[in-house]
């Protein structure tokens, strides 16, 4: 069975951008760097080429993976949802009830989160613990650094 991808709408074009610049800048680039490389003489001892084909190899294996990922994809666009339950692509405001600290975050798939930039996978502690929860749902979960305690304030499909 093949596995999907969810992305939001955003993280497809984010994968279709990097898809673009790895076929038509960093490939070509590094096809030049080989060359050069080459108009050097011996190989066998030419540092440049070695390096040059051995990121030649990342790019492909980059750009198989993200051919891939883009092929088994499940776009959703969270300005079409709606509903009072925490689903993947919600934006979800939440109140630490330990240091009353409120927190925003989206809910999104493991290719695109990062918390630092307020996305989270659906997949991670804090996006299992909310996902399927309502408005005023106090969420309790395990995080690395120990048990930390939530309140849904708000859900939101932006």
């Amino acid at each position: 069975m093949v596995e999907k991808v969810l992305l939001t709408v955003q993280g497809e074009a984010k994968m279709r951008a990097r898809l673009k610049r790895l076929r038509e800048v960093e490939r070509p680039q590094n096809v030049r760097d080989i060359e050069e490389a080459r108009a050097h003489g011996d190989l066998s001892e030419n540092a440049e080429y070695h390096a040059a084909k051995e990121k030649q190899g990342l790019i492909e294996i980059q750009l198989r993976e993200a051919e891939n990922k883009l092929g088994r994809a499940v776009v959703i666009d969270p300005s079409t949802l709606s509903g009072d339950r925490v689903v993947f692509g919600a934006t979800v405001e939440l109140l630490d009830l330990e240091t009353e600290e409120i927190v925003v975050y989206q809910l999104v798939g493991t290719e695109e989160a990062d918390p630092t930039e307020g996305r989270i996978s659906y997949t991670s502690p804090l996006g299992k613990a909310i996902l399927g929860r309502g408005i005023g749902d106090d969420v309790v979960f395990r995080a690395p650094k120990g048990t930390r305690e939530y309140s849904i304030e708000d859900i939101r499909f932006v």
